[in-house]
This record gives structure tokens, C-alpha cells and sequence, in this order.
């Protein structure tokens, strides 16, 4: 018999009440698109972050696409980022025309590291990209150094890194861009949806411009109550835009942050106790003077241990009722990158040997106590039952 009975899904989201009537009011009002309550959710997140602009976008994605355009990246430059990532990152670097270059990682922190950093950068190079993994800050101090040194545009990918703190500030304060994500898997969520954060007033207005098809500042206005307003494109602009819905979710989701941290915090150091006995390797404890996000619960399994490799243990957890992810199979191993810019199995030892061995497990506010009783049970029964 399986560890449980009902399948325990990975990274479902924890909705609660406020949310939902939020979101009828909302569909009542008849302001359905871009409207105030975007605004209002803009506003609460540029308070939480502490950065002068915030701009609510469809997606994190669409936030480091308008970042890169906004920082004048073009076909022809470079931008250094991670192979141990979604492959939204290195996408959008596509998209604009520039070569995505990748650095290897720290095999502890699973974040780039900036000795390599320095080592891929060019005359080409125009902007460091990294991702603060799992909710855990990169060397921050090492990389604005690099980025100041050699004349760099930094942007930030905190699509895992909302409530991320690096020497007593949020992440979203370092760097010249920063984009989040509230996709249904995130620390809080709008199902889909992201939020560019920004001290940079230039960026922030052509941002606004190019979220909503190019057209000027402010044009989701024109239908309002203010009376129509005229509007002018300027830019072959995007359908980036959030919605008054999908920031209806926000507003409540933002205001439970901490006491939904406090929860992750509760089943990190709960697995943390037991799986370090297991056959794997547990994240490396929190560097002094930072925040975690507490996103994501990755173990690494251990191959040398084991009779069997990664994808056997996901099926066989699979087969207890306990959902998993893989976080991430390293970029530069996929066809499209490895087909069009050469890379292969070698280029990135420290991002391989992560990629081979990852493993997430369910890791949300809204597992209960019997949930994490079933994920603890079940990743003990399977790593046991494979061990040498």
C-alpha cells in the first residue's frame, strides 16, 4: 500500500477566503483587466520591497524581457547568467537577440559563482543575470563588485526570492532590475503573474510603456471613470500586463507572507532533522546576515549510495502518492542549447552533478502536519529501500 492514500500534489497553493471574495468583488465591479487594484497590489509590493517603482506584469518571465529591453541589451551582446535555472531565463536573453553565457555554480549554495562569472566576461558582455535559487540570495557583494568593475548592467531573476534578504535588505534592492514571480507554485501566488521592482526612473516609464502594447503612460486609464483618454504608441510594445484579477489574489497573498514563511520555516528545519540521516544531501544551511525564501525543499540524492539513479526514486515516490519536481535539469544539457550554442555534458561540472541528483518535495503552507508525516515516511521508506 502506498505511504497515503490521496496523491499528494507538488507545490499546490495555499488559497484562503479573502482571496476568493476578493476576486468575486472584483468580477461584481466590472473592472475585470489593468486597473486599481493592480495599481493597489503595485503599490504593496514596491512597500514590502522598498524600491522607488513597481510594475505588475503577466509573468516573471515577461518581467526579465521588458528588464533586458528596458537595459538596452541587443542582438550581438552578451549576458552572463546560470545554468541551474527554468529555462525562462536564459529565453528571454534569446528573445532580445543576445547570447545566453553560462557560469557553473557553487555545488553547495546550487547559485553561480562569481569566480566564474568572471571568467565568461567578454567585450561582448553587457549584463550579469543570476537567480537567487530556491529562495536563497546570491553572493551579492561579489557580484555587484564584478558588475561595478567591468561596466555591467545587473538584473536580478527572483522568480523563487520575494521575501530573499541579503545583509539586512530585500533582494529587490540590489542591482539595477529585479523581477518576481507569482506563478501557482510561488510563495504567493495570482496564478500567473510577476512584478518588476526598480530605483531607476527611466526603466520603470519604459517599462510601463512596453507592458501595454507600447502605448503611453498610464493608458489602461482611458476607460476609466475619469472620462476617455486619448492614448499614442510609442513603441512596438507587449501584452504584458497583469490583471485586477489576478491582483485581487495578491493583495491578500502578500499580506500573509511572514506568517506563511514562518510555515516553511517550521517544515525546513522539520526535514532537515530527519533527512540528514538519509542517503542524500540536505541545503546547505543559511549564510549569516541573509533571508531565505524557503521556495523550494531540494535534496540532493546520494548516486554513491544508492542502487538506483534520481528518476527511479521520483517513480518510486511517485507511486507512495507523494508528488516531486526536478529543479532544475541544467540548462546547457537541453537540445536547444546545447544544439545552438555548443554546450555539453562537462562544460558545468558543479550544475551537472546538481541536475543528476535534485530532487523537490512537496514544501508549502499548506501541507498539514499529517502531510509532512506522509513526505517524511514516504522519502524514508524509498531512500532506505535503495540504499547499498
Amino acid at each position: 500500500m502506498p505511504s497515503r492514500e490521496k496523491f499528494l500534489i507538488f507545490g499546490s497553493p495555499l488559497i484562503e477566503e479573502n482571496e476568493i471574495n476578493e476576486v468575486i468583488q472584483t468580477m461584481r465591479s466590472g473592472w475585470l483587466g489593468t486597473g486599481p487594484k493592480t495599481a493597489q497590489f503595485e503599490q504593496m509590493i514596491k512597500d514590502y520591497v522598498g524600491s522607488k517603482y513597481a510594475m505588475a506584469v503577466n509573468s516573471c518571465t515577461a518581467g526579465l524581457h521588458l528588464s533586458l529591453i528596458s537595459a538596452g541589451i541587443k542582438p550581438g551582446d552578451e549576458v552572463i547568467t546560470t545554468p541551474m535555472t527554468f529555462a525562462a531565463t536564459a529565453n528571454v536573453i534569446c528573445h532580445v537577440g543576445a547570447k545566453p553565457v553560462f557560469a557553473d555554480v557553487d555545488r553547495a549554495t546550487m547559485n553561480i559563482d562569481p569566480k566564474e562569472i568572471e571568467k565568461k566576461i567578454t567585450d561582448k558582455t553587457k549584463a550579469i543575470l543570476p537567480v537567487h535559487l530556491a529562495g536563497r540570495a546570491c553572493d551579492m557583494d561579489a557580484i555587484i563588485a564584478l558588475a561595478q568593475k567591468y561596466n555591467l548592467k545587473l538584473i536580478n531573476d527572483a522568480a523563487h526570492s520575494l521575501e530573499t534578504e541579503y545583509h539586512g535588505q530585500k533582494i529587490g534592492r540590489f542591482g539595477d532590475l529585479t523581477s518576481f514571480s507569482f506563478y501557482v507554485t510561488k510563495n504567493i501566488t495570482t496564478v500567473e503573474g510577476g512584478m518588476i521592482v526598480t530605483d531607476n526612473e527611466e526603466f520603470a516609464e519604459k517599462i510601463k510603456v512596453y507592458a501595454l502594447h507600447g502605448m503611453s503612460k498610464d493608458a489602461w486609464k482611458r476607460f476609466s471613470d475619469e472620462g476617455y483618454k486619448h492614448y499614442q504608441v510609442i513603441f512596438p510594445g507587449f501584452k504584458y500586463n497583469m490583471t485586477d484579477m489576478q491582483a485581487s489574489m495578491g493583495i491578500h497573498q502578500l499580506k500573509r507572507i511572514d506568517q506563511c514563511s514562518a510555515r516553511r520555516r517550521e517544515l525546513w528545519d522539520k526535514y532537515n532533522d530527519v533527512f540528514k540521516d538519509l542517503p542524500c544531501f540536505i541545503p546547505a544551511p543559511v549564510e549569516v546576515n541573509t533571508r531565505h525564501a524557503y521556495h523550494l525543499y531540494t535534496l540532493l540524492v546520494d548516486l554513491e549510495k544508492l542502487t538506483v539513479d534520481r528518476d527511479a526514486i521520483m517513480n518510486a515516490l511517485h507511486k507512495e502518492n507523494i508528488g516531486t519536481g526536478v529543479h532544475y535539469t541544467a540548462l546547457h544539457l537541453h537540445p536547444y542549447y546545447s544544439n545552438t550554442y555548443g554546450y555539453k555534458r562537462g562544460d558545468f561540472p558543479n550544475a551537472e552533478f546538481i541536475s543528476d541528483r535534485t530532487l523537490s518535495i512537496p514544501f508549502s503552507p499548506k501541507l498539514t502536519e499529517q502531510d509532512a508525516e506522509d513526505v517524511i515516511n514516504a522519502v524514508s521508506l524509498v531512500l532506505n529501500r535503495y540504499k547499498k
